[in-house]
């Protein structure tokens, strides 16, 4: 048959006193306790390895040793156990001292009766075994929040920042000291969003699932996908649970520009299939009518303005042709920091001109990229020059640096000019869209083209007002590291 009696060691020197409390306990719960004995300090240390007890009796004096012996013994062995001092009468400072070592309570020898005894022992082992659960699930619980792979805040009911995971840490690029305390708001990328957010926090539902743009310490963004609940009604706490949507909404983006990048090329095919023919024969026509040298004065004009808008058709279908569609490359190994920097020598006049301030920041040790250079200074020279038209004369800052992360080279072009507006964004890369006077609108589908075909993506941001940033991430040189 099972022994459920909880097992009880007691740790005493003096066997009349064992004695007493074996009586006590039997006269009270008979068959409930299984009271043993360890006469000296190291009998008692011998059965406290074995960990076989439920709870412990032990004598405050115990020779040249003492009950603080045995609790500092617990310690060093990492041996977690409810532990009852006996001390004599009016030990108080002892019994103080005991109790900050662990004990978990402490009886006066002479003072002791059955019932409190039994009480002692039964409310020791109960709130151990309390403590012991509230213990393992803050143990899991706090392995759950770091462990998450999602970004995890606590704020306190003023906003501010009272704990973050490591995940948050991580991507957000902050110290645990530097991002504790910090307004949540700062860690939102556009302030009406931060303020839609706080007003919702409170609201009966909260936040659920909703999509944010954070930005991290050096001013990356980061696409979240948010729930965000009360945490504590009375302190006013509540805690966000982020996901980091980001490499998933570009490879969203990236999949839409390849699949519009295969439409538009076969519109282009279409058009140029179908209007160039023509246009060839009014080119024709055009120049047999003036070879015969017989046509007046004003008409002859007309006949100018036909062809020269009949060349121009022609050149517009060639440039749409050559912007769309799949391209022969000649492939090198290419530094990432020279590419951007010869982008920057190629423009050197126009930002001279335009008095446009560049601030660099190139990556060290530098990424070699596998592309076809000529094909890629067209590309970035492309972005800079359009940056360069849409700054404030004088007064342009065009921010350049590149970043090599995850088999991944970005190299990021910025400029503080008009911005673009939101309804323009989606168009960017369109044939033909563009909002400058003149210009043909083919530049950034050009320039989209030539990533595309280098098996890369290129992204925007951009705040009207404020300026935009154009990310070109190209795939790393086969000969690079991780």
């Amino acid at each position: 048959m099972k022994d459920t009696r909880k097992h009880i060691l007691m740790i005493d020197d003096d066997e009349d006193d064992f004695f007493l409390v074996n009586s006590l306990l039997h006269d009270v719960s008979p068959e409930q306790y299984l009271l043993e004995w360890a006469s000296t300090y190291e009998k008692g240390i011998e059965a406290i390895e074995r960990k076989e007890h439920e709870l412990y009796l032990v004598d405050y004096r115990l020779g040249r040793y003492t009950g603080l012996d045995i609790l500092h013994h617990f310690h060093h062995l990492g041996y977690e156990a409810p532990v009852i001092m006996l001390t004599g009468k009016g030990d108080y400072a002892i019994d103080n001292e005991a109790m900050m070592a662990g004990a978990t309570d402490y009886l006066v020898k002479g003072e002791i009766n059955g019932p409190e005894l039994e009480r002692a022992i039964r409310y020791g082992i109960m709130e151990f075994r309390h403590l012991r659960t509230i213990a393992e699930n803050e143990r899991k619980y706090f392995s759950i929040f770091e462990k998450s792979h999602d970004l995890i805040i606590i704020a306190d009911q003023n906003k501010n920042i009272i704990e973050a995971n490591h995940a948050a840490l991580k991507k957000l690029s902050y110290r645990k000291e530097e991002l504790i305390g910090l307004n949540l708001k700062t860690l939102f990328l556009l302030e009406p969003q931060a303020r839609q957010f706080l007003e919702d926090i409170y609201k009966e539902n909260a936040i659920v699932q909703q999509e944010f743009a954070f930005k991290s310490k050096t001013g990356q963004k980061l696409d979240v996908l948010v729930n965000a609940s009360i945490l504590d009604e009375q302190l006013g706490t509540f805690v966000c649970v982020a996901e980091d949507i980001t490499a998933k909404k570009r490879e969203e983006q990236e999949k839409r520009n390849q699949e519009k990048f295969v439409i538009t090329g076969r519109i282009a095919r279409v058009i140029a299939h179908e209007v160039r023919n023509p246009l060839t024969n009014i080119l024709l026509a055009v120049g047999q009518f003036k070879d015969q040298g017989a046509e007046p004065e004003e008409g002859q004009i007309y006949l100018d303005i036909i062809e020269r808008n009949c060349t121009r058709i022609n050149q517009l279908i060639t440039e749409l042709l050559h912007s769309t569609r799949m391209m022969e490359l000649r492939m090198q190994a290419c530094s990432a920091n020279t590419l951007l920097q010869k982008a920057l020598e190629l423009s050197a006049d126009r930002l001279r001109l335009n008095g446009v301030h560049v601030i660099k920041h190139y990556m060290q040790p530098d990424a070699s990229l596998c592309v076809d250079e000529e094909k890629i200074h067209i590309a970035l020279l492309n972005i800079i020059i359009n940056a360069i038209e849409a700054m404030p004369n004088g007064n342009g800052v065009l921010t350049v640096s590149t970043q090599r992360e995850d088999g991944k080279v970005y190299i990021r072009i910025g400029d503080n000019g008009a911005g673009i507006p939101e309804e323009n964004k989606g168009r960017l890369f369109d044939p033909f869209f563009t909002s400058k006077m003149k210009g043909t609108g083919l530049g950034l589908t050009s320039t989209q083209n030539i990533i595309l075909n280098h098996k890369g993506t290129i992204q925007v941001e951009s705040v009207p007002g404020e300026g935009s940033l154009f990310t070109v991430i190209l795939p790393a040189g086969m000969d690079e590291r991780p």
